[in-house]
């Protein structure tokens, strides 16, 4: 399960975009703390300490712990703005939960086990269908990964969202068991053999116009060749 990384805010007295730009300028970032039938609180974030966790695969789907002059909210980010150039935050919106709540999620999956999977072995590819699964979550269970093996699989075989156990208090957002990835077919290409075979025939084809004489001189079949006896008799003459 996801454990929550905690992060330490200030609250922002002032609101406004000359605020926020102030804010940023002073290397903090804006955001909000909402939701739970709480008020909502401004707060902001280390401009560094931020932008490492955005980077993070796992931003969407992992609990901060935030740390408000010593008091603590579990949330989840639930909105991100980032600057159309620098790609670098602008702004968060964290939603607060509480042990009843039902958050849809979008999970990675991950797959193990592909040296012990014969189609894969015998030039089969993984074809990834969700990289993604949408699941509704409970807050203490939402899972880091969902992870399918791919053990005795065979070229032709597909994954399905069965073949993964979701903990307690997670289900899928649909109640198809959906396929998440199959075992394609190779794409075909020539063997080794047949490549020298073809070569071969080639090398044929080209020996059938003529043979080689002395300084890479071609003689045809149809060329004749002096008799030696021819040269003795001149000289007898």
């Amino acid at each position: 399960m996801v454990e929550a990384v905690t992060v330490s805010v200030e609250v922002r007295e002032r609101t406004g975009k000359g605020a926020a730009r102030a804010q940023r300028r002073a290397g903090r970032i804006p955001a909000v703390i909402y939701g739970d039938k709480q008020d909502p609180i401004t707060i902001s974030v280390d401009d560094r300490e931020l932008t490492k966790l955005f980077h993070s695969p796992r931003f969407f789907t992992q609990i901060f712990e935030l740390n408000l002059d010593g008091e603590k909210h579990q949330v989840l980010a639930r909105d991100l703005q980032v600057h159309p150039v620098t790609d670098g935050p602008l702004h968060v919106d964290f939603m607060r939960f509480n042990q009843e709540t039902r958050i849809v999620l979008l999970i990675p999956a991950t797959f193990i086990n592909d040296e012990l999977c014969p189609g894969l072995k015998r030039g089969g590819v993984l074809n990834i269908v969700r990289r993604e699964v949408e699941l509704l979550c409970s807050p203490s269970n939402i899972p880091g990964e969902l992870v399918f093996d791919l053990e005795g699989l065979d070229i032709g075989d597909a994954i399905h969202i069965g073949a993964t156990e979701l903990p307690e208090d997670v289900a899928t957002t649909t109640d198809r068991d959906f396929t998440v990835a199959t075992i394609a077919a190779p794409t075909l290409m020539p063997s080794d053999e047949e490549e020298a075979e073809s070569e071969e025939g080639e090398e044929g084809e080209e020996g059938m116009d003529g043979e080689e004489g002395v300084d890479g001189e071609v003689v045809s079949e149809d060329t004749a060749v002096p008799d030696p006896s021819d040269d003795g008799a001149n000289s007898n003459d």
